[in-house]
């Protein structure tokens, strides 16, 4: 019933990603969510983010941002990354993650979406066809909308690791 919600992979944070792992296994592009993913709701950059990103294409990743925020926080968060990206997004909307997949001239069996909500991250990778690594939250603040959507989430994460008990 909720398996359609359910990440391919659930990590404690985006920095703990074995990206080089991923890359061994033919991944090319990455797909990340910004708020609570990469930084806390609402920040700016972290040098810890430029980092990464910088790791990322030494290493040939393609990348691109993927956020329901609007165009100002997306653009100036995107050009400290210096990756494409994509605002007003939408999530879950397939339409998006498409666009995203064209703009990084990567395929869904070889992209990989990294984010921190189940309902719009996972399932928009779900429905487009691609991995979803689904990460824990950075920080506790947000907004009320998805506070609210977080009591939902932990329902549907009981039945994830339910789900992975009972195969093992």
């Amino acid at each position: 019933m909720f398996d359609k919600f359910f990440p391919d992979e659930y990590m404690d944070s985006t920095y703990e990603i074995d990206f080089a792992g991923l890359y061994k296994k033919g991944i090319r592009g990455l797909l990340f969510d910004i708020d609570n993913t990469l930084v806390p709701h609402g920040k700016p950059s972290v040098r810890k983010a430029e980092r990464l990103f910088e790791q990322l294409r030494s290493l040939g990743f393609k990348t691109c941002l993927i956020s329901n925020n609007k165009e100002p926080r997306v653009k100036a968060f995107a050009k400290k990354l210096e990756s494409p990206y994509i605002s007003n997004a939408h999530k879950p909307l397939v339409k998006n993650y498409q666009k995203a997949l064209d703009l990084m001239g990567t395929k869904a069996g070889n992209t990989v979406f990294i984010g921190d909500q189940l309902f719009t991250d996972v399932y928009g990778a779900k429905r487009s066809g691609i991995y979803s690594i689904l990460v824990r939250p950075i920080h506790p603040r947000e907004e009320i909308q998805i506070i609210l959507k977080r009591y939902l989430e932990k329902i549907v994460l009981y039945f994830y690791e339910k789900q992975k008990k009972d195969k093992l």
